[in-house]
């Protein structure tokens, strides 16, 4: 076996970790290949024998190339502004596996991938490497180009957007998170009983206009009629997951981790007397998103 063999077969045992980590910074199979195929010519392009500690030079570059990458998306992201959302959401425009992206999906958490997608691109890198890798900040901040204690406060500041700060307490939090979940769960199911029996009869859903099929009335009244709709646009939901959004218990519908619609609900005793769907991509940026704990 000569020396580029020897290297390849080094670098495909770290590809696997090496994915792990450019998918939850960036939150696209796709995006993460590519990542760490830049991170294989790079390789390629120095010479290994000096590298002394090939896991951590291969984390820094991948790491390095994703933070390239999230600072490039803020221009693509406008092209989204006034674009209708599909009956039918279906998978994200993205060339990745779509089993092997939903694995993924499911490990990092459809809520969690949302929320990140919300964070700085030096808040991401450092949140993703050293608290779901236990990377040191020592070997943080100079991927991030900071100082050990910036680094530090990155994470610290993107752990306090993640986490969030609920807008009512404890327990009226949980029932709000049990009523919400019920709705769900009956969306997922087209169960129009279970839908009927968890919004009040008076119930109103507003949206905004991209979010609804064309022709359809941005504010509909009445359990029958939400609920009726709710189950012809149910595929929807199995794209959706509780989360915190400005500071309650709401639902983020997120194909493969792209944020597309969040809901805000409001909750009275244990049924939902209101909710807003919202999809305006300027709307959606300006909503404080978390991930609901456990």
């Amino acid at each position: 076996m000569d020396g580029h063999d020897e290297l390849a077969r080094r670098f495909e045992a770290h590809r696997g970790q090496l994915r792990a980590v450019a998918y939850r910074m960036l939150g696209s199979l796709s995006e993460a290949e590519d990542a760490v195929q830049e991170t294989w010519l790079r390789l390629g392009r120095v010479d290994a024998a000096e590298v002394e500690n090939l896991t951590g030079w291969l984390r820094t570059v991948v790491s390095r190339v994703c933070l390239d990458m999230l600072r490039s998306r803020a221009s693509r992201r406008e092209e989204l502004v006034g674009q209708r959302i599909p009956d039918r959401i279906g998978e994200a425009d993205d060339a990745g596996d779509p089993a092997d992206e939903a694995l993924l999906v499911d490990s990092v958490g459809l809520a969690l991938l949302v929320v990140l997608d919300t964070l700085s691109p030096a808040e991401r890198i450092a949140f993703v490497l050293h608290d779901m890798f236990a990377v040191p900040f020592e070997e943080v901040a100079p991927v991030v180009g900071r100082s050990r204690v910036a680094a530090k406060k990155l994470a610290s500041r993107a752990r306090l957007k993640v986490r969030g700060t609920p807008a009512v307490s404890g327990a009226e939090l949980d029932r709000h998170r049990h009523v919400v979940d019920a709705f769900l769960t009956a969306a997922r199911g087209g169960d129009l009983g279970a839908l009927l029996a968890v919004l009040d009869p008076d119930v109103v859903r507003r949206a905004d206009p991209v979010a609804v099929p064309a022709g359809t009335a941005t504010e509909v009244r009445g359990a029958r009629a939400v609920a009726e709709e709710t189950v012809l646009l149910r595929e929807r939901a199995r794209h959706a997951a509780l989360a915190l959004v400005d500071g309650k218990v709401g639902l983020v519908v997120a194909p493969r981790g792209r944020l597309l619609i969040a809901l805000t609900l409001t909750v009275e005793g244990e049924r939902i007397t209101a909710y807003e769907v919202i999809a305006d991509p300027v709307r959606l940026r300006r909503l404080d998103l978390a991930v609901l704990d456990k």
